[in-house]
């Protein structure tokens, strides 16, 4: 079989039965928590991150295949994060919700409502609810009034939309109060809301997105994008993100295409070609990618996500230059090694959160998390099935 065979044969026959499995028909939603011996706790928080990404990948998956069982999925999706994960009192998304759909953790946080933005526009798409759209403009709204500050997107905020602090969006050893992966993903939702629902607003939003991209974030010395920042916008370490600078390539390309403006084609394709090209020189070693650098220093180890989108990334690169059959070439080789190590064998799972760099599982690292979802490893199918 082909890779595109192959990668569709996996959606259909692994992840997508994986994730319907944890839909919980008493409380709503899905289950939050699934351990590394594949016993799911009913009674785990239920990540609204998770959830989001969730009925976006249901929403993505009917959108592609057609089958019904998945729209009923999103609606499923849908219902909970409408009646539970939104505060009516104070506008917005929480971060996570009790398994009965009570509110746990009540912290607005900027990448939490981009998600909700990015599912509620596909699940538009999915489903025509025009009460979808309603919502993920309203949050729209919402972030461009409550979110920012003059020079861009601030993070973390309390229940009722005080700053606090961005424990959750930092790593590392930093507290960051500005960081490029809020900044990437609100790129990301507000593309897919453009693409279902063009508007002029939102528009001009990713227009100024990609200058910030352009003028604060990528560093041309070093052929990559500083990762935490302070609230003026200056790099707080020195952190090379290799999975982060290969999904922003290929993400900025996708919102240059959906925009259609040329200016910023050219503007920014000059930019993602560098950073592709510098994660493969720097971060692939001919078979995956390893996780970041630190001060010089290599994390070796393989994570889930980052080997998702460094195919689609690689087949991404390919496609804008076809003089590149070295990047087809990796993005096969890590599909190969995400067949032979990160796709979890065993009955009931689905893949592993983290490796190391010999393709032995990390024990211990759960299989559902309010972070390990079908987000990362659905795109990369829905991307290879559309794009091969």
């Amino acid at each position: 079989m082909s890779i595109k065979e192959e990668i569709r044969e996996h959606l259909v026959s692994t992840i997508i039965p994986f994730w319907k499995r944890l839909r919980d028909d008493e409380c709503g939603g899905y289950y939050g928590y699934m351990d590394y011996d594949l016993k799911v706790d009913k009674k785990a928080e239920k990540g609204c991150i998770l959830n989001s990404r969730i009925l976006w990948f249901f929403s993505n998956a009917y959108t592609l295949l057609k089958d019904e069982s998945l729209l009923a999925e999103a609606d499923h999706g849908y219902e909970f994060l409408k009646e539970y994960c939104v505060d009516r009192e104070n506008g917005g998304i929480y971060w996570s919700m009790n398994y009965d759909g009570t509110p746990k953790d009540t912290t607005k946080h900027t990448y939490n409502q981009a998600f909700s933005i990015y599912a509620l526009s596909s699940y538009y798409e999915a489903s025509g609810k025009r009460e979808a759209l309603t919502l993920a403009k309203e949050l729209f709204h919402m972030i461009e009034n409550r979110c920012m500050d003059e020079q861009g997107y601030l993070e973390a905020f309390t229940r009722d939309f005080k700053p606090e602090s961005n424990e959750k969006l930092s790593e590392n050893g930093v507290l960051a109060e500005k960081t490029m992966n809020t900044l990437l993903h609100v790129f990301e939702a507000y593309t897919e809301l453009y693409r279902v629902a063009p508007d002029e607003e939102v528009k001009e939003r990713l227009k100024w997105m990609m200058d910030v991209f352009a003028e604060k974030v990528f560093n041309p010395d070093r052929k990559r994008q500083e990762v935490f920042y302070d609230k003026d916008y200056n790099s707080i370490i020195d952190l090379h993100s290799y999975g982060h600078d290969i999904e922003t390539a290929w993400l900025i390309d996708r919102g240059v295409d959906v925009l259609g403006d040329e200016n910023y084609r050219t503007k920014m394709t000059a930019i993602t070609k560098i950073l592709t090209e510098n994660i493969y020189e720097t971060a692939f070693d001919g078979h995956s990618l390893a996780n970041e650098c630190e001060k010089g220093v290599v994390d070796s180890n393989r994570v889930w996500w980052v080997q998702a989108e460094t195919v689609v990334g690689f087949i991404n690169g390919y496609e804008h230059d076809r003089t590149r059959t070295d990047y087809l070439e990796a993005a096969e080789a890590v599909w190969q090694f995400i067949k032979d190590h990160l796709i979890d064998q065993r009955e009931g799972s689905e893949w592993f959160w983290l490796l190391r760099q010999d393709g032995t599982p990390v024990e211990g690292k759960p299989i559902v998390e309010p972070w390990k979802c079908p987000y990362h490893n659905g795109r990369m199918c829905f991307e290879v099935i559309r794009r091969l």
